[in-house]
């Protein structure tokens, strides 16, 4: 036997064990991010988050432009979750109402279309938003843990723990079968999520944009279940985005209409 072939013959049994290693610390990884996600959905209120239908939520809402307040209005949005009407639809619709006097709003249907509705009639939205609206629908944890825990290649690996802004945290990597990432900081105390993180690209620049929301004050929004009452939106490290509600009702009976174009809206030609 050459000393080459003795070589080899003393490495295959390191490797094997170094294989061996690798996957067992992947089956570990897979084994705490499902255990922090399942803590997650126990906390947020269990089986009654799981068949919550419908939420309505209401307080102030602010948006940004290069960290500085460029908007602030009253808002109540109501969402209601739904059988996608195929793959490609989301399982949820949703009206974002704002003024005092709720004259505006922003309609996401299940079928897929938006609108912005005014006194002057509902305007079809532009894709690239009614895109960014899937792509962050799509990444919200809150949506995953609802209605996406059980879909098909679904995968929660555990990046292991730390403290992030002061708070103890575990993080974990949600990823679905269309390798969308969604990296999770859940609360090591109240296992509720804290913080998440995605990227996707920008449709215009292609440049790669790290969209970030932050959410806090949990409350009982009603059958025990726990939503954030205030949430923070950042892209790039750049804040866009703040909503403090002052109530949320969980199962409140949203009626078909709230998610249907106001009966004799005029419908005006999409903005170029």
């Amino acid at each position: 036997m050459t000393l080459n072939n003795l070589e080899m013959k003393r490495s295959i049994p390191i490797l094997l064990l170094v294989t061996a290693a690798a996957v067992q610390a992947q089956n570990d990884a897979l084994a705490r991010g499902k255990r922090v996600v399942d803590e997650a959905v126990a906390a947020a209120g269990g089986q009654k988050f799981l068949s919550m239908q419908d939420r309505v939520e209401a307080g102030r809402a602010y948006s940004f432009f290069r960290d500085q307040l460029s908007g602030l209005s009253r808002a109540k949005i109501y969402t209601r979750y739904v059988a996608p009407e195929s793959k490609d639809k989301l399982g949820v619709e949703e009206r974002q109402v704002f003024g005092k006097d709720e004259e505006s709003a922003v309609l996401f249907q299940r079928n897929g279309e938006a609108y912005e509705i005014t006194f002057r009639g509902a305007r079809p939205l532009p894709a690239d938003r009614i895109q960014r609206y899937a792509d962050t629908t799509m990444h919200n944890v809150f949506y995953i843990l609802r209605t996406r825990l059980k879909e098909p290649g679904m995968i929660f690996e555990s990046r292991g723990s730390d403290v992030i802004d002061n708070v103890p945290v575990e993080i974990v990597d949600i990823a679905d079968s269309e390798n969308r990432v969604t990296t999770v900081y859940f609360h090591r105390s109240t296992k509720l999520p804290v913080r998440q993180t995605f990227y996707r690209r920008d449709p215009k620049t292609r440049e790669r944009d790290e969209e970030v929301t932050v959410f806090s004050k949990y409350r009982d929004i009603g059958d025990g279940i726990q939503w954030p009452f205030a949430i923070e939106r950042k892209r790039n490290g750049e804040k866009i985005f703040e909503m403090y509600a002052e109530t949320v009702t969980a199962n409140p009976g949203v009626q078909d209409a709230m998610f249907n174009l106001p009966s004799g809206a005029k419908k005006l030609k999409p903005s170029n």
